[in-house]
This record gives structure tokens, sequence and C-alpha cells, in this order.
């Protein structure tokens, strides 16, 4: 379905506001989650460090107790820690006396129980070939578990052998403790993150506040409600709303001048037609009746084509606005007094809210038709609601309870613009003036068959404000 943006050629493209929105936490979302990964590697790593020195500290110490007694490898005293004299407790060391690719003798911590660290090919080549350099790696344990191992090979004196000392421990606790981390940090990242979404939505309502105040004001000069945009807002707009009020009196001049135009053209028009419709009713003859006819007829035409560009203009004036319920109990009071010796009465019925999108003296002269027109050829009652619609919208129908039209008059009328009142006694535009105005305000007439067999005339036009409760009056 076209709507009136599609029409104008503008596109709806997302909200601004969703769009700061996004755009700042999504950048926000980028920057905390690069932390938290940074946070938690660096995390990690504090850990790992600590796991490292610690077994730097034991592989030091084996190096520094280390005896070459004639029973084997012996230590003059062992690490104190308890958990290297616990079975698999996960802390563990280990010393070998090697001689290239063969192992002479090993010597363990009691947490190895008869186990012995199996030391990776890369970890025992690289320690051979760069002897007292420290290596570390990652291996798995006698009982199954993931350890972190560091090795280091020396010469000792008074001995031809290389030996290897390794210190391994259980490195399942520190990822514990890396996981626990990470599980805590996310949890206060969702956190911020929800307090970080609440207060960019915050910001960017509040720094779109007086966009959305002066979107308020030009609604209200639209409707008509204000004559101008007014109030304070930040420099960054101040100039677009002075730019908007020039706008606004340039569209009024322009208007204003049309209708200037409009009534310089009627009175030239007009005199030179009186002129001659006078000289001709005071002659006889066939040549003074003709000049009459085409003089009432030319009069007819000027005023057709003169309420049809001022209805253009007032169309898409900026501001204009009538009451209906207002426009339409002047016209039933005044009808009444007119046709109440013929017996025809006029009842309406508008919700007093409803108001009309343009000029008062165009809805007058819209309604006004048509109840005059209803009013000639009822027979005794008229019947006028009104009612808002959807999209902006509000409906005027007029019924007659007199003879009414068939189907083909109905069409021929609008589609040859008959006037009614050429029918019936009195004065008026007719249903083509009718319907010429109602186009200029995007609005349609429709004609059909009323309840009592009379004619229904139904005019939809451009709304402001919603209907309230309806009220009747006669």
């Amino acid at each position: 379905m076209t709507t009136q943006h599609d029409e104008q050629g503008l596109k709806r493209e997302g909200s601004l506001a969703a769009r700061l929105v996004l755009v700042s936490l999504g950048w926000a979302l980028v920057l905390l989650v690069a932390g938290a990964i940074a946070l938690t590697a660096l995390f990690r790593q504090t850990v790992l460090s600590d796991l490292d020195d610690r077994l730097a500290r034991v592989t030091e110490s084996l190096i520094a107790q280390l005896d070459l007694a004639e029973t084997g490898l012996e230590l003059s005293q062992r690490p104190t820690d308890p958990s290297y004299r616990q079975a698999f407790s996960g802390r563990y060391w280990q010393i070998s006396r090697v001689n290239g690719v063969d192992t002479l003798e090993t010597l363990t911590s009691a947490s190895l129980a008869d186990e012995t660290l199996t030391v990776p090919g890369r970890l025992r080549d690289g320690a051979l070939a760069e002897p007292g350099a420290a290596l570390t790696g990652e291996v798995t344990g006698a009982d199954g578990e993931r350890l972190r191992m560091r090795v280091r090979a020396l010469m000792v004196e008074g001995s031809p052998d290389m030996f290897m000392f390794a210190a391994a421990e259980d490195r399942r606790p520190a990822d514990r403790r890396v996981n626990r981390f990470a599980a805590i940090f996310a949890g206060l990242f969702a956190a911020f993150a929800l307090l970080l979404l609440a207060g960019v939505y915050a910001a960017v309502r509040i720094g779109l506040s007086p966009v959305l105040r002066m979107g308020r004001a030009v609604a209200a000069v639209r409707d008509g409600e204000e004559g101008r945009i007014t109030g304070r807002y930040p420099g960054e707009l101040i100039d677009l709303a002075g730019e908007l009020n020039a706008l606004l009196d340039h569209s009024r001049e322009v208007v204003e001048r049309a209708r200037t135009h409009v009534g310089n053209l009627a009175h030239a028009l007009k005199t030179p037609i009186t002129v001659l419709g006078n000289e001709a009713r005071a002659s006889d003859g066939p040549l003074a009746d003709l000049v009459t006819r085409q003089t009432r007829l030319m009069s007819d035409q000027v005023e057709h084509h003169l309420r049809r560009a001022r209805a253009a203009a007032n169309a898409k004036a900026i501001g204009a606005r009538a009451p209906v319920s207002e426009v339409l109990g002047d016209l039933g009071r005044t009808l009444n007094k007119i046709y109440a010796r013929r017996g025809v009465e006029v009842a309406w019925r508008c919700p007093p809210e409803l108001v009309f999108r343009g000029e008062r003296q165009d809805l007058e002269d819209l309604a006004g038709n048509l109840m005059d027109n209803a009013c000639k050829w009822a027979a005794a009652r008229v019947t006028v609601s009104a009612a808002a619609l959807e999209d902006a919208r509000l409906e005027i129908v007029v019924s007659d309870d007199g003879p009414g039209l068939s189907e083909a008059e109905r069409q021929a009328v609008l589609a040859r613009g008959v006037r009614l009142d050429e029918q019936a006694p009195g004065t008026g535009l007719g249903l083509s003036i009718v319907n010429d105005l109602a186009r200029a305000y995007d609005g349609v007439l429709e004609l059909g068959e009323a309840e009592d067999g009379g004619l229904r005339a139904r005019l939809v036009l451009p709304r402001l404000a919603g209907a309230g409760a309806s009220e009747t009056r006669r």
C-alpha cells in the first residue's frame, strides 16, 4: 500500500535514535569484549607465571641440594612441601642421570609413587642441547592429569654425565582459577553492558529531545495550533528553526499573493461580464438573448475556476483548520430557517472534536452545497453526519428523502459535472464544484442511494484531531 511519504518521494529508513544506540552500543560492546578477552588472557598469563615461578624454585632447590653418593643420587634436603610426599598429589619432581639417549639413574619425589615423569622429546632434546637453559612445556602425568613441566639440564662436577632436573605441577587448579575469573568477569560484563545500554539510550533520548521537540513544533504549525516555530533549541538546530520559519513566511506570502491575484482577476472579469449582461438584458432580440445566456455561462465558469484556484492554494496551505461541528451547526441552522416554509428539516450529528484540515470557507462551500442541494430535493428531512476515519481522514454524509438519482444518473452527474441547482430553484455551485474542491484537498465525493430512497452524498476529506463523543442537534 502506498503511503503519503511514498507519494512524496520519502522513504523511511529506520530510527535515528535506534541507529545512534546501536552504533554506540555496538562499538562499546566491541571494546568491552576486547577488554574482557585481554584481561582474561592477562590473568591466565599471570597464573601460569606464578606456576612457572614455583616450578623454577623447585628445580633450583633440587640443583642446590643434589649429592653424588656412591649409592646413587641423593638430596641433602628434599622439598618441604607435603604435596611432594603425597602419592599423585599433582606436584612432582624428578632428577635423571643421562648419557646421550640413555637414562642411567632416576630419583623421584614420593608423590610419583613407583611412576616416573615422561619428559617429552622436545623438552629433553632442547635441555640437553642447551645445558643450563630452563624449558617449560605441557605433559600428561602418571595419573592422567595435565601437567605443567619445567626442565633444566646441567653438568655436575665430578661426573661425566648430564643431569636433568624436572619439576611438574597439575595445571588444572590454575585453569579453574582462570575459568572462575572468566565466569565472574562475564557476569560483570553482562551487567555492565545492560547499564551501558540504559545509559546510551538515555543519552540518545536526551540528546535527540530537541529534535523531537522541533518535530512536535512543526506538527503544531502544520495543524494550525501555532503560527511559527518557537522555543529554545541547541545551536545546531536554531538555524534550522529559523530556516523553517522563513519557509513558513514564504509559503504564506505565496498563498496571499495568489489570493490577491485571484481577487484581482475576479474583479477584472466580472465587471465587463456584468456590463455586457446588463446591456443585453436591456435589449430585445435573439442577439440579446444569446449574449445574456453566454454572459451568465461566463460568470458561472469564472466563479467555478476561481474557486478551484483558491481551493488549490488553500489545500496546501500550512496551518489551515476548521471545526466541522461548528460549520455544520451554522449551516444547519441557516438552512432550517430558509426551508422551514417548505417543511424541510435539517438534522446533523458531528463529534465536537472533529477538525477539518483546510480553510473554513472551503468546508462551508463543500458541506453547504451538498446540504443545500439535499434541501432542494428533500420531501421533509435531510440528515447530515460526520465521523472520523483512519489515515487522518473524515467523512461527511448528507442524505435526503427526495426522489434521488439512478445509478446511471449519479455517474453521469459526476462525469459531466452537471449542476443539480439547474434542475431546481436557487443558486449554488453544484456537485461538480464540490467534486473539484474535494479533489483539491485529495478527497473524494461519492454518490449513492439513501435509506429513504433519496440521494446519499459521502464526502471524504483530510482531518486533524480525532473525533470525540457524538452529539445531535436540530
